[in-house]
């Protein structure tokens, strides 16, 4: 039977995790950062990345300089345990392949009160580049009012290549950019912002991952 989501009612068992084996996985993966200023240092803001790796929502979950709460497909709360890990750590369940309303509501009220909210405008891993980029980013952006920080993972998808057994330890860099704000948006009808809105992000994540690349081959 699946753990009904319950949010954390502190963040202090995530920052004690995020402190001390967040550092550890860290260091394992040369982390580096570039462009931390870019994400606001309070308000409500997205940030949406590209996703190649499971170690993406992690990675950036430990070296966000500000708590995340991220997306998770829901089947990761089948598990009693796991279920609980994940509220613990600032995580809520999304319904795949569908508009979950509750997952979106939830979203907005982390961004409304001020919270960073973390998204994988692909929906799945993406290790070919083929995926349709999905509207929620967007979609929450221009209903709550508040900037996309785009974010380029570089470096993630050698930790366990296709076809291969096992783990390495590769360099990650995460490059953060400019913030974009859903103003700057043309007007127009609602599913049209939010195409135009998706575009952009998505063409962003991709300066954002070219730096990342750049950086880990130097």
């Amino acid at each position: 039977m699946s753990r009904i989501s319950r949010p954390a009612r502190s963040f202090a068992f995530a920052y004690v995790v995020r402190a001390t084996f967040g550092t550890l996985i860290s260091a394992m993966f040369r982390t580096r950062v570039v462009g931390i200023e870019n994400v606001p240092a309070s308000g409500g803001v997205v940030l949406a990345g590209n996703h190649i790796s499971y170690a993406d929502p992690t990675l950036l979950w430990i070296r966000s300089p500000r708590p995340v709460h991220f997306m998770a497909k829901a089947e990761l709360w089948h598990s009693a345990v796991f279920g609980w890990f994940l509220d613990q750590v600032w995580a809520f369940p999304v319904k795949r392949g569908e508009s979950d309303r509750a997952a979106l509501t939830r979203a907005a009220a982390y961004l409304k009160a001020g919270e960073p909210i973390g998204v994988f405008p692909e929906g799945t891993r993406n290790r070919d580049g083929g995926a349709e980029a999905q509207g929620g980013a967007a979609f929450l952006a221009l209903r709550s009012g508040v900037p996309v920080v785009p974010v380029g993972i570089a470096g993630t998808d050698r930790i366990s290549p296709a076809g291969t057994k096992g783990f390495r330890f590769p360099k990650v860099v995460i490059s953060f950019g400019a913030p974009i704000d859903p103003a700057s948006i043309p007007a127009g009808g609602k599913k049209e912002r939010v195409e135009a809105m998706t575009i952009e992000i998505m063409r962003r994540i991709g300066e954002q991952l070219d730096i990342a690349r750049e950086v880990a081959e130097s």
